[in-house]
C-alpha cells in the first residue's frame, strides 16, 4: 500500500492509557520505519522531564503523554528495541539521552536526518524547518516551540505541533534515504549512526567532567582538587535534579580548586558560594570531598593532557588545509564539520599521519588522502574560474 502524502494523515491521536500505547505499539511493530520526535523540559533539572512523546507510522500518528497518570511506557520500549522497525529522529542526541536514561539503551536501528543531511550536502548542523522547507516544500509552525510541555491538559494546538513534525520527518527521511542510495553514501551514514547508537554517548562519567573546564593551571594538586570539585559537582546535581550550574557556577568551582577551602566559612568567601549552602549538606560534603583530595599522594595527581606537539601548526598550512577541506567538502557536496574539526586540522599540519576521524573511512576518501598527498607536495591548488583544482605533482 503506498504512502498516502502528508496532508491525508488522520488527525493525532492523544495516547494518555497504556492499553491505548500497547495497541498503537503494536501496529507500529509492522512499519518499515517510525518516526520519532520528544517534548522534554530542563531548565530546572539535571534530567531531562520526558513530556511527550511523537510516533508516526504510514498511515497514523500518535500524540504520547508520558506524564499521563499511571501509563507504562513499556510498549514503547519494546517498539524501540525492534530491530525490524527503523527509528528516525532529527538531531537525535537529546532524544536518544532521555530513552537511554529511561529504558536502558538506545532506540535500534537508528537514522538522524540532521548527520544524513549533512552528508548529503545540507550545510553544517541543518535546522529542520530549513530541511522540511528544501525537500518537501512545507513549513513548521514555531509558535508551540517554547511552550510549558509539563503543564496539563495539552492543548489542541499542543498537539497538533507536536504531531506536524514526525509527519514531516517522513517525507523528509524517504527523500533523504533516496539521494543517498542514488550518490552512494548510506554506508557514510551507517559509520556516523554507529557513534550516535552507543549508550556510553549519553551517560555523563563525572570523573571526566573537569575537563571541560579547560584549567589553565598545571599545578597538579589544583588539578586534584578540581577533579574532586567537578565529579562532585555532577553528582550532587544528578541526586538533587538541579542543572550543575545551579548548583555551582563553573567560576565559583575553578577558585575553590585554587584556594582549596577547609572549613564553612573559607568555602563561604568563594565568589557565588552562600553561607547557607556552605553549612548545608552540599557544602558539607563538598568539604569533605575536598579534604579527601588533599591527602591523594603526590604520585597520584593527575596530569593535564599536553598537546601531542609542542610545536605549534604552521598557520599557513593550517589555512591551507582548511581551504582544500573546503574545496573538497563542496566538490563532493558533504558538510566540512562532519569531515574535520579545527582540532583534526590542527594535528593534520603538525603530524605525519594522526589518529584523527579524517584518516579513517569516507573521511580519508573524501579529504584524508589529498591532505596528506598536498603536506608531501604531490598535489598543488590553483583556480580555474570559481572553482579550485587539484594538480598532482610528479616527482
Amino acid at each position: 500500500m503506498s504512502r498516502p502524502p502528508r496532508a491525508a494523515f488522520p488527525a493525532p491521536r492523544l495516547i494518555t492509557a497504556t492499553d491505548d500505547l500497547a495497541a498503537f505499539c503494536q501496529r507500529m511493530h509492522q512499519e518499515r520505519f517510525v518516526t520519532v520526535d520528544t517534548e522534554f523540559m530542563r531548565e530546572r533539572t539535571y534530567w531531562p522531564e520526558l513530556c511527550v512523546v511523537q510516533v508516526a507510522g504510514d498511515h497514523e500518528v500518535a500524540v504520547i503523554d508520558a506524564l499521563a497518570e499511571g501509563i507504562d511506557l513499556a510498549p514503547l520500549r519494546a517498539l524501540f528495541a525492534d530491530e525490524a522497525v527503523t527509528k528516525v529522529f532529527h538531531a537525535a542526541r537529546q532524544d536518544i539521552e532521555i530513552f537511554v536514561l529511561r529504558f536502558g539503551d538506545v532506540p535500534k536501528p537508528l537514522f538522524d536526518t540532521q548527520v544524513a543531511a549533512m552528508v548529503a550536502g545540507f550545510g553544517d548542523q541543518v535546522g529542520y524547518d530549513a530541511l522540511v522547507s528544501a525537500l518537501t516544500g512545507g513549513t513548521i509552525d514555531k509558535a508551540h516551540r517554547f511552550s510549558d510541555w509539563s503543564a496539563r491538559p495539552l492543548s489542541p494546538a499542543q498537539i497538533s505541533y507536536a504531531a506536524a513534525d514526525v509527519t514531516h520527518l517522513r517525507e523528509v527521511y524517504t527523500r533523504l534515504r533516496q539521494r543517498l542510495e542514488k550518490d552512494g553514501r548510506l554506508g557514510w551514514v551507517a559509520e556516523e549512526m554507529a557513534i550516535l547508537g552507543n549508550p556510553a554517548t549519553y551517560r555523563p562519567d563525572p570523573e571526566t567532567a573537569w575537563e571541560r573546564l579547560r584549567p589553565r593551571s598545571n599545578n597538579r594538586r589544583l588539578l586534584q582538587l578540581l577533579q574532586v570539585a567537578a565529579a562532585w559537582r555532577e553528582r550532587e546535581a544528578q541526586r538533587i535534579n538541579i542543572p550543575r550550574q545551579r548548583l555551582v557556577k563553573d567560576e565559583a568551582l575553578l577558585e575553590i580548586a585554587a584556594t582549596a577551602p577547609a572549613n564553612a566559612d573559607a568555602l563561604a568567601r568563594v565568589r557565588g558560594i552562600t553561607k547557607g549552602f556552605a553549612e548545608g549538606r552540599s557544602g558539607t560534603s563538598l568539604l569533605e570531598a575536598l579534604a579527601a583530595a588533599r591527602s591523594v599522594p603526590d604520585a597520584a595527581l593527575p596530569v593535564l593532557a599536553q598537546p601531542r606537539d609542542s610545536a605549534r601548526p604552521s598557520a599557513a598550512l593550517v589555512s591551507l588545509l582548511k581551504v582544500m577541506l573546503a574545496a573538497k567538502c563542496e566538490q563532493h557536496h558533504v558538510a566540512p564539520r562532519l569531515v574535520a574539526s579545527s582540532e583534526d586540522i590542527d594535528r593534520l599540519a603538525l603530524e605525519d599521519e594522526p589518529d584523527v576521524p579524517p584518516m579513517h573511512g569516507w573521511r580519508r576518501d573524501v579529504f584524508g588522502e589529498d591532505a596528506l598527498r598536498l603536506k608531501q607536495g604531490k598535489v598543488a591548488l590553483c583556480v580555474d574560474g570559481r572553482k579550485l583544482r587539484f594538480i598532482p605533482i610528479n616527482d
